[in-house]
């Protein structure tokens, strides 16, 4: 009887502990990252760096020689980019030689107001609701900070949380959504917007290094702004849902450091400095950001299949690499993610990626095409080759994302999203997401220009010259 007893006082209790626990939980907020909603940029038809646009770019530079032009005739062609990319204004207008600190926020300015005005539409979220703002832009930190710039189009509120980032490099809008996700665990309730792009306009390149003449053949116009939330009533608009991110920083290494780089040449031109050593510093930080990232995102089988080849192969980096792409008992990513999101650095870049990883060229095809039709748009080059997947109706709910972004510093950030519902905007790939994959992702900069040779070259130093055609000068 006793026991009885006992147990019919306890039972009693239930409901009163079941009270107290959610209570409990009440006070707990949810700490997760939802994405609501995302926006690319996409600039007017007349910025577009077509073949013409792109040649009398480059002869507008007076200090070329037959070596430059050939060099970058070479990289204009392999480089993976088609004819539809985008260049800032002042470049369109010839202005690139004595860029103004106009031209360079008003470039900022069209990109962030694009898109957050659609962001803001999509989502029916208004500007004063926006708790926490961040913005990432390399090369320009002008006062008032960019941040402001926004605050004040929108009259944000007076306690909203600004922040600026700048100097991270094509890996930026991975370090303010992890910015976003610590702020989450701290603040219940909250509505983040992330804004990431590059000023380009008054970073063009005028000289002859052709180390860094790489960024003028490579990087292009883009930008994209995010919606983010912990709001656990909004979980059902949510997008996407961030599992895990992992960041990793390989300055202490010289060669690393100085790979992708912004210096000024010896004639004083600045640009942004492309060394040979930059695969393999991604090389080596992309192993050691995948050891602390894959143990999250992979099944326990492949968590033991992966840590064998790593005692194996850890102290050999490029081994380890290959070791972990192989098509002989090689690591089975595919067991804990459906889509790969590879920064759109360039076609080296992807390719590298692609064979450490063993992806074919269907996981590749989104990054491909995100170069090929926007070029690199720097921090924001990964939501263009998300937008990709979606309008091609890739992602369905439950699929897992693993973005891959590589940056200056130099830096790997890596992160996991799950697809919380079938996704198919077709985005700012409306226009042409029919025409891609294209047959072909050759250039047509040689057959039309390849022609050109140093005597030519020096009757087009003109700004307005006229190209002729290639059977008026044989």
């Amino acid at each position: 009887m006793e026991t009885a007893a006992i147990l019919v006082f306890f039972l009693s209790l239930l409901p009163l502990l079941h009270l107290l626990l959610r209570l409990f939980m009440k006070g707990k907020h949810d700490r997760s990252c939802y994405m609501l909603n995302y926006e690319c940029y996409k600039p007017p038809d007349h910025r577009k760096l077509d073949t013409e646009a792109s040649c009398r770019v480059v002869l507008r530079n007076k200090n070329l020689g037959w070596e430059q032009y050939k060099f970058l005739l070479k990289t204009i062609i392999s480089s993976g980019l088609g004819e539809e990319t985008y260049s800032p204004t002042n470049v369109v207008a010839g202005r690139e030689s004595d860029p103004s600190l106009t031209d360079s926020t008003e470039e900022l300015d069209d990109i962030f107001f694009q898109t957050l005005d659609n962001l803001f539409s999509k989502s029916r979220v208004s500007p004063q609701e926006i708790d926490i703002l961040v913005v990432n832009v390399s090369l320009l930190s002008p006062s008032p900070s960019l941040s402001s710039r926004i605050i004040n189009r929108y009259k944000m509120r007076t306690d909203i949380k600004a922040f600026n980032l700048s100097g991270m490099g094509c890996s930026a809008s991975l370090i303010a959504v992890d910015l976003v996700r610590h702020l989450f665990k701290i603040y219940a309730n909250k509505l983040a917007v992330v804004v990431s792009t590059e000023s380009l306009g008054p970073n063009w390149y005028r000289g002859i290094n052709k180390s860094m003449m790489l960024s003028n053949c490579l990087f292009r116009s883009g930008g994209c702004s995010m919606l983010l939330t912990n709001k656990p009533e909004l979980r059902n608009r949510a997008i996407l849902k961030l599992k895990h991110l992992v960041r990793t920083h390989f300055g202490s290494n010289d060669e690393a450091y100085n790979c992708c780089i912004q210096v000024e040449d010896d004639e004083g031109y600045a640009g942004f400095r492309l060394t040979k050593k930059l695969t393999t510093a991604a090389s080596k930080v992309f192993v050691i950001n995948l050891k602390a990232l894959l143990p999250k995102i992979l099944p326990p089988w492949e968590i033991i299949k992966f840590l064998s080849v790593y005692l194996r192969w850890g102290k050999n980096k490029n081994m380890l690499l290959e070791a972990l792409g192989g098509a002989d008992g090689g690591l089975n990513l595919k067991s804990g993610v459906d889509h790969f999101c590879i920064h759109p650095g360039g076609r080296a870049v992807i390719d590298g990626v692609g064979k450490s990883l063993g992806l074919t060229e269907y996981d590749l095809e989104p990054a491909r095409m995100a170069l090929h039709r926007f070029g690199n748009t720097s921090a924001g080059g990964l939501w263009y080759v998300l937008g990709y997947m979606e309008a091609k109706k890739r992602l369905k709910k439950g699929d897992r994302i693993m973005m891959i972004s590589f940056g200056a510093g130099f830096k790997c950030n890596n992160c996991l999203w799950e697809v919380l519902n079938d996704l198919g905007d077709a985005n700012v790939w409306e226009d042409c997401i029919n025409r891609y994959p294209p047959k072909s992702l050759a250039n047509p900069f040689s057959d039309k220009y390849g022609w050109i040779n140093d005597e030519y070259l020096s009757f087009l130093r003109l700004e307005d010259c006229v190209f002729a055609t290639p059977d008026d000068h044989s």
